[in-house]
């Protein structure tokens, strides 16, 4: 749990990463998560290389550059060059104010939990009635998909399977 909230404060470090895996071998669930398309996990990682700060940061000195070469665009007569540093400008203002955005949204409305007790078992219905669907133990990392109910939690594993658990585990 810590690991998890240290990376979100770091999304860049190679160390809590590293811990952060280490931990995640320890635990007793073995899932195997679906894969992703090449590009979504290109763009997570790319995301993820900096902290919300530093890609704000990255975002405010592109969109000043980008408006100083607005200014070389009208007042230079080399064409070419204004118009490709114009371009370039653009994309990394729009694109490191995106991702500071989408980590700024990971960080405030988190929908992941972790199971913090030795074991649960992860019911079809939100009721202890509920068909038993699986047992999940100690440490493994969860999203919650439905966060409406009080006193019991939906949640998916990595490899799509989905139940219900309560929301004290």
């Amino acid at each position: 749990l810590n690991y998890e909230r240290a990376l979100l404060l770091q999304p860049g470090n190679g160390d809590i990463r590293a811990n952060l895996e280490v931990a995640r071998a320890k635990t007793i669930d073995k899932v195997e998560p679906v894969p992703e398309v090449f590009f979504v996990s290109w763009i997570k990682s790319l995301t993820n290389s900096m902290s919300v700060d530093a890609w704000a940061t990255w975002g405010i000195v592109s969109f000043i550059l980008l408006i100083i070469a607005f200014y070389f665009f009208i007042f230079s007569k080399q064409i070419m060059l204004k118009k490709i540093s114009g371009i370039i400008l653009l994309i990394v203002t729009v694109c490191s104010n995106l991702f500071a955005s989408q980590q700024k949204e990971h960080l405030v409305n988190r929908s992941e939990a972790i199971v913090m007790n030795p074991s649960v078992t992860v019911r079809s219905t939100p009721s202890e009635s509920g068909t038993s669907l699986f047992i999940l133990h100690e440490g493994r990392k969860v999203s919650v998909k439905d966060n409406s109910m009080k006193e019991w939690k939906e949640i998916r594993l990595e490899d799509g399977k989905v139940g219900w658990v309560p929301a004290s585990a």
